[in-house]
C-alpha cells in the first residue's frame, strides 16, 4: 500500500502536562488532509485514549500515524512494563491506573475498549517486561 504521510510522536511516561498534544496534532493533520465526519471522530477518540495509556501505564513510547490513500493507521509502541492479563485489561471498567492518574480524572478503565470500538481493525500484543504494541486501522472510505 502506498504511504502518503507518516509522523511519529514521542510520548513520555507520567507527562500529564503534555498528554493529548499528539492526538490533537493527529486530528489537525487528518482534517487538513480532508478526513472528516465519523472517521475523524473515531481516530481522535482512539488516538487520545492510546496516548493517555502511554502516559499513564508505560515507561514511555511512541505514537505513529501513517496515512495511506484509503486508510489511516495508528501504532503505539512502548518500552514496558507490559500487560500481565490482556483479557482482563480489555474489560470495560478494569483499570490499573495509579493514584496520580485517578486524581487527575484518568484511569476509568475505558481506554482499550474505546480504542477497539473506534478502530476498524485493532490488534494488541503485550508481554510483561517487554512492552505493548497497539495497532489500529481506520478506513477512510466506505
Amino acid at each position: 500500500m502506498e504511504e502518503l504521510f507518516r509522523i511519529s510522536y514521542p510520548v513520555a511516561a507520567a507527562d500529564y502536562t503534555s498528554a493529548g498534544k499528539a492526538s490533537t496534532d493527529i486530528k489537525k493533520r487528518l482534517k487538513q488532509l480532508g478526513v472528516g465526519g465519523d472517521v475523524l471522530r473515531r481516530v481522535a477518540v482512539a488516538s487520545y485514549e492510546v496516548e493517555l495509556n502511554l502516559v499513564i501505564h508505560s515507561m514511555g513510547g511512541e505514537l505513529t500515524l501513517t496515512v495511506f490513500p484509503d486508510a489511516a493507521q495508528l501504532v503505539s509502541a512502548d518500552v514496558g512494563p507490559g500487560i500481565p492479563d490482556l483479557e482482563m485489561a480489555m474489560r470495560e471498567g478494569y483499570s490499573t491506573a495509579n493514584d496520580e492518574a485517578r486524581s487527575l480524572g484518568f484511569g476509568a478503565g475505558m481506554g482499550l475498549p474505546n480504542m477497539k470500538r473506534n478502530a476498524d481493525e485493532f490488534n494488541i500484543t503485550s508481554a510483561p517486561g517487554s512492552g505493548t504494541t497497539i495497532t489500529m486501522l481506520f478506513r477512510l472510505q466506505a
